[in-house]
């Protein structure tokens, strides 16, 4: 889970008055007058915390005409309470991830490029594929428009087969191609080689 949305449930729960609408509403389902009777609050206060609630899908409502409803929402509130304990327990086990990949990548980079900055191979192992093909993608730029040829010279700068690296570069989402125009992909969509078993 990302960490905005932990933070989101945590921004709404750190009220005393939404912790003690949870607590009613953990007894059964109950409408916005209950619920502002119950807690001494006024109809408005009521409905200004359960909106904040529901944000973050901590509880749900229904309306029955004029009279809406609120219930738990059990699911969600496991899920964002264990999604904090992931977070703050896992962090140490991310770190140690990061230092491996970090020293794969090191390796990647010695092995496979020159020291010209020409790759020796295309590796065949998928991961440190990845890595080569990242690092190229690297050296363009973004928001840059690019004709095959353009890019087949970019390749060859690296590597004598430009056709396959430019089509791993598509297949793998480092790039996009739209009437033999290449485009970089936002970052967020190439395929991670950190994330690959």
């Amino acid at each position: 889970m990302q960490l905005e949305k932990i933070v989101a449930y945590h921004k709404a729960l750190a009220d005393p008055t939404r912790i003690r609408m949870l607590l009613l509403l953990s007894q059964g389902e109950l409408h916005g007058h209950a619920l502002a009777e119950r807690l001494n609050l006024s109809q408005p206060t009521v409905t200004h915390h359960a909106s904040k609630l529901r944000e973050v899908a901590l509880i749900k409502e229904r309306r029955e005409k004029n009279i809406v409803y609120f219930s738990l929402n059990p699911s969600f509130i496991r899920e964002h309470a264990q999604a904090s304990v992931d977070f703050i327990f896992k962090s140490e086990e991310v770190t140690e991830m990061s230092e491996v990949n970090e020293t794969l990548k090191a390796s990647v980079m010695r092995n496979f490029f020159s020291k010209d900055g020409r790759i020796r191979q295309i590796p065949a192992q998928y991961k440190k594929k990845l890595i080569v093909l990242g690092h190229l993608a690297e050296q363009l730029e973004f928001g840059r428009k690019y004709t095959e040829k353009e890019i087949n010279v970019f390749i060859q700068n690296y590597h004598e087969d430009f056709a396959t690296i430019r089509r791993e570069f598509i297949m793998h989402q480092f790039m996009y191609r739209a009437d033999g125009v290449y485009e970089l992909n936002p970052k967020e969509m190439w395929t991670r080689w950190d994330q690959v078993k």
